[in-house]
């Protein structure tokens, strides 16, 4: 948060209250690290922000997409979808096609 010199805290249906705190040399900009509880679901979050007896919530501020549990390289219950992987699939694969299209089209340089 800025203009946030002294203390303050932040608060979200995601995660336990977090303390922020001044990090620049002005004192001007506050941060805190948050983690996700392992029960939230999938979903957009809001966060209210408290510092200096100002209250801000920023409704929607970030996106729970999945989480990852630990275990044998990391497996996972939630996370991405089959559409995600399709459509990852298909952003590699057009640049993958890009980028040899490009190449078999270069004009060879005159040497000399």
């Amino acid at each position: 948060m800025q203009g946030c010199r002294t203390d303050g805290a932040a608060v979200s249906g995601a995660f336990a209250r977090t303390p922020l705190r001044p990090f620049n040399g002005a004192g001007e900009i506050a941060r805190g690290v948050v983690t996700i509880r392992q029960d939230v679901r999938p979903g957009t979050y809001e966060i209210t922000v408290e510092c200096a007896g100002r209250t801000l919530t920023r409704p929607g501020a970030f996106t729970v997409v999945g989480g990852v549990r630990g275990g044998l390289g990391g497996a996972t219950k939630t996370g991405a979808t089959k559409a995600d992987v399709a459509i990852g699939g298909g952003l590699l694969a057009a640049g993958a096609i890009g980028g040899g299209v490009f190449w078999t089209r270069r004009r060879p340089q005159r040497r000399g």
